[in-house]
């Protein structure tokens, strides 16, 4: 049995898929997408990688991505329980209008920056975008690792080349 689960995040990929995603994500147990998929061939690929959980983003609205994944997920994962939708907030806000009981980590995406922050015992994480930079950032991922019931995540940079539209 192993001692941790590795669970990749993304979110806005913009219908974008990162050549070194398989790679970075080869051996996640589960990946979580923050919204902004924009192209089902997205889900499609990161499925040959690993399950996948998604919600739509503000960009999936009104397509027939939002006939197939919901607005907010809530799951639980080796005895956590995440929340994920696409547009959040800064922790020490957004805090008070999360679900009860209160999640122990919350994933989102939709500013196209990454975020590690804990608030409140409440890990929140938004991966940046893998998919389309905007204000002068860069793409990037997560990983969360949960381990003996406790989350932890990082974030990866990703270099800015190589980027390939969804088929």
């Amino acid at each position: 049995m192993p001692t941790s689960i590795q669970i990749g995040v993304i979110s806005d990929t913009h219908g974008r898929l990162h050549p070194s995603i398989p790679y970075l994500f080869r051996d996640v147990a589960y990946i979580l997408h923050a919204g902004d998929i924009g192209n089902a061939n997205i889900i499609h690929a990161l499925e040959q990688i690993a399950p996948v959980y998604a919600v739509t983003g503000n960009v999936d609205w009104g397509t027939r991505l939002e006939e197939e994944f919901p607005r907010t997920l809530s799951l639980s994962i080796g005895g956590v329980d995440i929340y994920m939708t696409h547009i959040g907030g800064q922790p020490r806000t957004w805090f008070y209008g999360l679900p009860l009981p209160h999640p122990r980590v919350v994933i989102f995406g939709h500013t196209h920056e990454p975020l590690l922050e804990e608030h409140q015992g409440i890990l929140f994480l938004n991966p940046g975008t893998a998919g389309q930079p905007r204000y002068g950032g860069g793409l990037s991922v997560a990983r969360l690792t949960i381990e003996k019931g406790q989350p932890s995540a990082e974030i990866i940079v990703l270099d800015e080349g190589g980027m390939v539209d969804a088929l």
